[in-house]
């Protein structure tokens, strides 16, 4: 694995560089303001404040994904280096949802591009998203994740950030960047998949009879 880019500050506190020089606590204006200035601890800052937001995202898009993470170091890396094009620093947090939104998305598209589909079954789930489940849970999982992985990019987005994250209409639009109109179609179109394909398996089809909502880990 890549090593952090912040770890090039020098310092030797924190996973991300030093911490001390930026203010505990500080707003996101001022966390913002401290990345494109490049100050000491920034990075560390920026880390510790959104790291379990991205790998909790990451995970409700493309299951336990044995590239979880590299992209997750991806996700800051290519934050910090394009934070002078947020416009609003108080939208950060939808920015950097945006920012991995767009990295699994672009993840997903690449695999289907080389006809590549990790085994994501293979890897261990983190120890910040891991919870005890019973069997026919693991099970609804991945045979969540077999029928999502079945389904546009567009579509897989769309419908993983609704119904496994719980985001609104509005914020999953908004992570997307796309229109609330867009993002309802994506969704209308990837439930109809799901459903179809959701036969095929005795766990999902028995929870769809029973009018069940499927969940991830449960969102913070």
């Amino acid at each position: 694995m890549k090593p952090h880019p912040a770890r090039e500050e020098g310092g030797p506190e924190g996973r991300w560089g030093k911490v001390h020089a930026l203010p505990r606590g500080a707003g996101d204006a001022r966390l913002v303001e401290g990345l494109r200035n490049g100050e000491a601890g920034a990075a560390a800052a920026f880390y510790d404040r959104f790291s379990e937001l991205v790998e909790r995202i990451l995970v409700r898009v493309l299951g336990m994904d044995r590239e979880l993470d590299d992209l997750h170091h991806d996700v800051f890396v290519q934050a910090i280096e394009s934070v002078g094009k947020l416009r609003n620093p108080a939208a950060l947090r939808a920015w950097v949802v945006s920012v991995t939104v767009n990295t699994a998305h672009a993840t997903i598209r690449r695999r289907q591009r080389w006809r590549w589909i990790a085994l994501w079954r293979e890897a261990e789930p983190p120890p910040a998203l891991a919870r005890e489940r019973s069997p026919e849970a693991a099970e609804a999982v991945r045979a969540t994740y077999a029928v999502l992985e079945t389904l546009p990019a567009d579509e897989r987005v769309a419908f993983a950030l609704r119904h496994v994250e719980g985001m609104e209409l509005t914020e999953a639009a908004e992570a997307c960047g796309v229109s609330l109109a867009t993002i309802k179609r994506r969704l209308s179109r990837a439930e109809e998949r799901f459903r179809a394909a959701a036969g095929a398996h005795a766990a999902l089809a028995e929870w769809m009879e029973g009018g069940g909502r499927w969940t991830s880990p449960r969102r913070r």
